[in-house]
């Protein structure tokens, strides 16, 4: 059997048990050298490839996990998939075929970090009801997905309004997904009569600016000005505030 198709085979196994085999456990099950191995395939990137192995089931969350503390760090313009793959503790063709290239991976971000999904899947299960019911609800709701990880938010935050190519897709995302769903609610409500006429994306900003205000200097108010308002609380008790606001009758 020629040396090539030598170690495919005995690599294949190792990765279909879902081992992540190093260019030591591949020789060694082919029974030939480090060195004849590198000397066949240059290196471990390169037989994976062609063996066309499917990343262990772990990798997407290890990379995701390295991505966003290299996020915080670099930015995306800065962030590199091969220190990404190192610090996540994969192949690089494992990066790639999970990501693609930064936009996917930023989308996937997004995806897993931000609160879009839980808005829209909040307001699906909210339905039409009235707005006193459902904005204080999607309020507690994000407030209490968001406060372990508003850091995480920030970082994703100022990159989505760098409007850089690769922030694309995400913003696709979050305005298909999140955004738009709430907006369509408010369009809804204001023809219903029940909120003010005005143009949606100024009511979106003046729901959301608040409690993002709140949450990012929730930390200072607790341990300078003794704030103890648990975060749902205050977010619903904003919500509210925002609701009768946007009464008609409450609007000259």
């Amino acid at each position: 059997m020629p040396t090539r198709q030598k170690i495919a085979s005995a690599a294949r196994p190792l990765f279909a048990r879902g081992d992540r085999p190093t260019v030591a456990d591949i020789a060694a099950a082919a029974g030939i050298s480090r060195a004849t191995f590198h000397r066949v395939y240059g290196s471990r990137d390169e037989l994976i490839r062609e063996l066309d192995v499917s990343p262990d089931p772990d990798s997407r969350k290890r990379v995701l996990e390295a991505a966003i503390e290299m996020l915080g760090r670099t930015g995306l313009d800065g962030l590199s998939m091969d220190e990404l793959a190192a610090a996540a503790g994969v192949s690089r063709a494992s990066v790639y075929r999970l990501f693609p290239g930064k936009a996917a991976l930023f989308a996937a971000l997004v995806r897993a970090y931000s609160p879009m999904e839980t808005i829209a899947a909040t307001m699906e299960r909210l339905g039409g009801r009235p707005p006193e019911e459902v904005m204080p609800e999607l309020a507690r709701t994000v407030a209490a997905e968001l406060k372990s990880r508003l850091g995480i938010v920030r970082t994703m935050l100022f990159e989505v309004t760098s409007l850089a190519p690769d922030t694309t897709e995400a913003v696709d995302f979050a305005l298909t997904r999140g955004i738009g769903v709430v907006l369509g609610y408010i369009v809804g409500q204001m023809a219903a009569g029940r909120l003010h006429p005005m143009h949606p994306l100024l009511a979106m900003q003046a729901f959301v600016g608040p409690l993002l205000l709140h949450l990012i200097m929730r930390d200072l108010a607790e341990q300078r000005l003794g704030f103890d308002v648990p975060a749902e609380e205050a977010a619903g008790e904003l919500a509210l505030a925002w609701v009768r606001a946007m009464r008609p009758d409450t609007v000259s």
